[in-house]
């Protein structure tokens, strides 16, 4: 397996970026952070125009024909410039629901699980997996009126039944100011949520399930979770890439006693450390991206949220007092780095599926070593 970019691949990514720059600079993040994370519909469309949500559906689909190895590095780029919105979903929702290919639709993802639902309030739609919504009923005693927008199988939510479930779930504060969050908990398990946490991952007949909605394809709720899963991985390891030059930047720049405080040594292993978590988490996502294996992904976003989660928090240390300042970046990384570790599958989700590709338990694993070091 070759986990090195391709030149095409390089290019790719660099062209990402170059346009996340030209449209989504500090200015137009601080502006998002102020109107409180709504989704900017023009900034939607340029996305959209740039293939970023079309990226996986075959050209004569109209999209880009690429595949998962692609997506993982855009969203990667989208990761690292703090870009908001409901991206994942509507990426994942291309060719399957009107305008998400074009980035004229937002769409929003009903994940279970107890999860908040990001971005409701603008949504054109709402992922809530194949078969989700063969129940009319159901969602009628919840207070949601089974309109023409829930269609039977399709696993997707608009029109008039988007607009019930909207007026019946309740806004709740987030902890990150770009992703504002609706609780559905009770109408999303009337609706039996998007996927549901590791036992997506115990679905039977996924064969190319890879595609996911994005392969011009009905996808099933484990391709869902997990694809949404590894793209956020993917978003998580640009965070955690970000933040690690962030803190460098910062600790050759900053002086004290005279000297950069990179010189000191508590301070270079701060900064190792975040390269030595970013690192891994890139290699793990880069080889789960190219197999697509359950346990590979469950792997990837285990280790790309430890590395966005602690990441933020060292670089928030070395920049030291004002590193917890509002007007400072750092936040917003650790913030949005805490939900994304929330979102798809958890790391007790992950967990359990690591420890299920292990075998059959067969009691507890001794410890390495029968000294006081072993039990203290």
């Amino acid at each position: 397996m070759d986990l090195q970019l391709s030149d095409d691949q390089r290019a790719l990514r660099s062209g990402m970026r170059d346009l996340l720059g030209a449209v989504f600079d500090r200015e137009a993040l601080r502006a998002a952070v102020e109107r409180g994370g709504t989704v900017d519909r023009g900034l939607w469309r340029e996305l959209g125009a740039a293939g970023l949500f079309a990226l996986r559906l075959p050209e004569e689909a109209g999209g880009v024909g690429l595949g998962l190895p692609e997506a993982v590095l855009l969203f990667e780029e989208a990761g690292r410039a703090l870009l908001p919105g409901p991206l994942v979903a509507t990426h994942l929702a291309a060719g399957a629901v009107e305008g998400a290919a074009e980035g004229e639709a937002v769409v929003t993802a009903l994940e279970g699980g107890g999860r908040p639902v990001a971005h409701l309030a603008e949504a054109d739609a709402v992922l809530a997996g194949p078969g989700v919504l063969t129940d009319p009923g159901a969602l009628m005693g919840s207070g949601v009126r089974a309109g023409s927008g829930a269609l039977a199988g399709s696993g997707v939510l608009t029109g008039e039944a988007l607009e019930g479930f909207v007026a019946r779930a309740g806004p709740v504060r987030s902890l990150d100011p770009l992703t504002p969050l609706h609780r559905a908990e009770g109408l999303a398990a009337a609706a039996m949520g998007l996927a549901r946490g590791s036992e997506a991952y115990q679905a039977e007949g996924l064969a190319g399930a890879a595609s996911g909605l994005a392969g011009g394809s009905e996808a099933y709720p484990g391709a869902l979770c997990r694809e949404g899963a590894l793209l956020t991985a993917a978003e998580q390891l640009g965070s955690a890439t970000r933040t690690t030059e962030m803190a460098v930047q910062h600790a050759r720049t900053r002086e004290q006693f005279g000297a950069p405080i990179g010189s000191f040594q508590a301070v270079k292993h701060l900064c190792a450390d975040m390269l030595a978590r970013t690192e891994p988490a890139r290699s793990a996502l880069y080889a789960a991206a190219l197999t697509a294996d359950p346990v590979e992904i469950a792997a990837a976003k285990l280790l790309a949220d430890e590395a966005a989660v602690r990441n933020a928090r060292d670089c928030l240390q070395i920049h030291g007092g004002m590193g917890f300042t509002w007007e400072a970046d750092v936040h917003l990384h650790l913030k949005r780095a805490w939900l994304r570790a929330s979102r798809w599958l958890t790391a007790a989700e992950s967990e359990e599926i690591l420890a299920a590709a292990l075998g059959p338990s067969s009691g507890p694993v001794p410890p390495l070593y029968s000294g006081s070091a072993a039990s203290g």
